[in-house]
């Protein structure tokens, strides 16, 4: 949330009250009375403890989700490199995607103002899902206004209580929640480790088991190692669904995700994505057998019981799928902003973990030492999006950058430069610190 005009010295007072001992994974649950009033001690945390750092949250956007743009910061408009948005290739406000918008909003008007099974569906609905199924090579695809929603109706749709669903320990919520609200049996394996998904699938041999794995991390930015995760699978005949909602449009030579780079598109039979990353807009899709769609349609409740998406943001995603398309060149200026950013981040010494894509985690380690700096980056003009434990780790608590098409290098070498001049000496100075401590 944007901070509320306070001046220098009330803002060190804030400083100095933070309580980094507790943090949002301390009040999941708590014994109150009333089930609408949350745990105690909660609110007093939240507004005072940690009210200055939270104020990083929810910031007021100025304006559009561009490689630079204004936000509300310390009461005041601030202009900030944008290292927070998932606009990928620039889509989302091409003139053409905009120019598609107004000419649909013109004749449809707002919204959909029905569920897509009874009332909300249009024929720029349908045109969207058969470009989908074909862009993808499926039978069929089905529309989501949300990609949350989206993942979680498929999944609950899809699974039913004597099932088991083996999931990436860092897996999406919306994907844990989807098996979760299916009621079937949940499983984990390690990150991107085929040992652990083998030994997963061993324990559950007489049930139908679904592997849920994801074309790209969106708190790591690794891929998804899907070779072997796929031999495992396939070994114990387990059906696979694939989230690319993070690589859809933006990898493979032809924007289908990380299925496509890694040539296994034909050995995946389900695929998940959203609107709201490389497409610019918002809601989700899946694309399959039209068999599997046609139950789905049915069961996934989530799409059943929800308005369809607003014509107006079909009519722009069409738009952005043709841009995309005619222009891969957006792709290749993505890939070589991210491999260059990252090569300047690293021979800084920040730590991006296992990143090996246009997101990558500046890793902190540290909740205090990451809300100090956050502030800093954000008055230097650096929107990074903090990243904190349950999100990730403990020791994995990290800011978040997001490279897109439409940073330029000139965008890119000041934000090396401010990460330069605040991440790095705040970083060696901690480590200076602990060696010494040692």
């Amino acid at each position: 949330m944007p901070m509320s005009g306070n001046n220098n010295e009330h803002e060190s007072e804030s400083e100095s009250r933070f309580d980094a001992s507790l943090g949002l994974g301390d009040f999941v649950v708590g014994e109150r009375s009333d089930p609408l009033a949350p745990p105690a001690g909660f609110t007093e945390w939240r507004r005072g403890a940690v009210a200055w750092a939270a104020a990083l949250y929810e910031p007021n956007m100025l304006g559009s989700a561009d490689a630079r743009t204004s936000i509300q910061y310390d009461g005041k408009a601030q202009s900030v490199i944008n290292l927070c948005s998932y606009n990928y290739l620039g889509l989302a406000n091409h003139p053409e995607v905009i120019a598609a918008a107004n000419k649909t909003l013109a004749k449809y008007g707002m919204g959909a103002c029905g569920s897509p099974m009874l009332s909300g569906m249009t024929d720029l609905h349908r045109q969207l899902e058969r470009t989908m199924a074909q862009f993808l090579g499926r039978e069929d695809a089905m529309l989501f206004n949300s990609g949350f929603g989206g993942a979680l109706g498929t999944l609950s749709g899809l699974l039913r209580k004597s099932d088991v669903a083996i999931l990436d320990n860092r897996s999406h919520l919306s994907l844990r929640d989807g098996a979760v609200l299916s009621r079937c049996r949940l499983g984990r394996f390690e990150h991107n480790d085929p040992a652990s998904l083998e030994a997963a699938l061993a324990r559950r041999k007489d049930k139908r088991q679904l592997v849920v794995i994801e074309g790209i991390y969106s708190m790591d930015g690794d891929f998804a190692n899907l070779e072997d995760l796929l031999n495992v699978a396939e070994a114990h005949n387990a059906s696979v669904f694939i989230d690319e909602a993070h690589s859809m449009l933006a990898c493979g030579e032809n924007g289908r995700g990380a299925a496509e780079i890694f040539g296994v598109e034909d050995r995946i039979p389900l695929v998940y994505g959203t609107f709201s990353k490389a497409f610019g807009a918002l809601g989700g899709f899946v694309a399959g057998s039209s068999e599997t769609l046609d139950y789905l349609r049915f069961y996934a409740h989530s799409y059943v019981y929800s308005c369809a998406l607003p014509p107006v943001v079909v009519g722009a995603i069409l738009k952005a799928i043709e841009v995309a398309t005619r222009e891969p060149q957006r792709r290749t200026r993505l890939w070589e902003n991210a491999n260059y950013f990252r090569a300047q981040l690293n021979a800084l010494g920040v730590n991006t973990g296992d990143s090996t894509t246009y997101i990558m985690p500046l890793v902190v380690g540290d909740r205090e030492r990451m809300y100090r700096l956050g502030h800093e980056l954000r008055a230097r003009g650096l929107f990074v999006a903090p990243v904190d434990y349950p999100a990730v780790p403990e020791d994995r608590i990290c800011f978040r950058a997001c490279v897109t098409a439409n940073h330029t290098r000139a965008d890119l070498d000041e934000a090396l430069n401010i990460v330069s001049d605040t991440f790095v000496p705040a970083q060696l100075q901690h480590a200076q610190r602990s060696n010494y401590a040692g």
